[in-house]
């Protein structure tokens, strides 16, 4: 029988997989790659698959499944394998368990009694059991600590004279994540915890600014409102006298 080759799986990308990747993603294929680490913050573990959407250098972009966004990776984040080295391993073979034998109990024959050994006798001591070693328990995916960020990581919020506000994440150098929505109140909130007046003032600025142009909306929808009253009164009046 040939040796077991070892598996792969905790091998991170190389510059020929990124290729070969890039071709399956030329010729209109589906290109997949698996995470070597967690995400907790996203609720993704290790050896979650993801769909590469574009290489760039070592930087691969991919949308892992379950989350609706393109996330940056490096390419010594990811595999091209679901499995693990450890997870392909066979496992040790159990022990033999080992079973004691019986005392032999002499019987006399049948019409002849055993004669009685009248000398106290004390019971042997039984022999403690052998300690069963107890596998160390495997530390929980969910109990690992958050995804280390080596270059730091950027926030930005951003708002337009429509009141429409975003928030983005990029780690390092990458390029940022899609912008997903937030509400106003809830930039508000998050500004008020910040001890800096500058983002302070700027955030307040548009929202006065926005305040502003949904109350005179609002003025304006009145006005047009009593002019169609009036309007429909005057219709009524005509009415009644012709």
């Amino acid at each position: 029988m040939p040796p077991r080759r070892r598996s792969a799986a905790d091998v991170p990308l190389s510059q020929e997989d990124l290729a070969t990747l890039g071709a399956a993603i030329s010729a209109g294929e589906r290109a997949t790659v698996y995470l070597r680490e967690p995400t907790p913050s996203l609720g993704l573990e290790a050896g979650a698959s993801a769909k590469v959407v574009r290489i760039s250098g070592t930087t691969v972009t991919v949308r892992p499944r379950g989350v609706d966004d393109e996330l940056p990776f490096e390419a010594d984040e990811l595999r091209m394998t679901r499995r693990t080295a450890a997870e392909d391993a066979p496992a040790a073979p159990a022990k033999p368990v080992s079973r004691r034998r019986s005392p032999k109990v002499d019987t006399a024959p049948v019409g002849q009694q055993a004669p009685v050994d009248t000398t106290p006798r004390f019971a042997p001591t039984p022999a403690a059991p052998a300690p069963v070693a107890t596998p160390a328990k495997t530390p929980s995916r969910s109990a690992r600590g958050p995804k280390k960020v080596q270059d730091g990581v950027t926030v930005t919020i951003h708002g337009t004279l429509d009141n429409s506000w975003t928030v983005s994440v990029a780690y390092g150098s990458r390029p940022p994540g899609k912008a997903a929505p937030v509400r106003p109140d809830a930039v508000e909130r998050a500004m008020a915890e910040l001890d800096d007046a500058a983002a302070r003032d700027a955030i307040d600025t548009m929202l006065s600014t926005a305040r502003e142009a949904v109350a005179n909306r609002i003025a304006d929808l009145n006005r047009q409102l009593e002019e169609a009253r009036h309007a429909l009164a005057e219709l009524g009046s005509t009415g009644e006298k012709l």
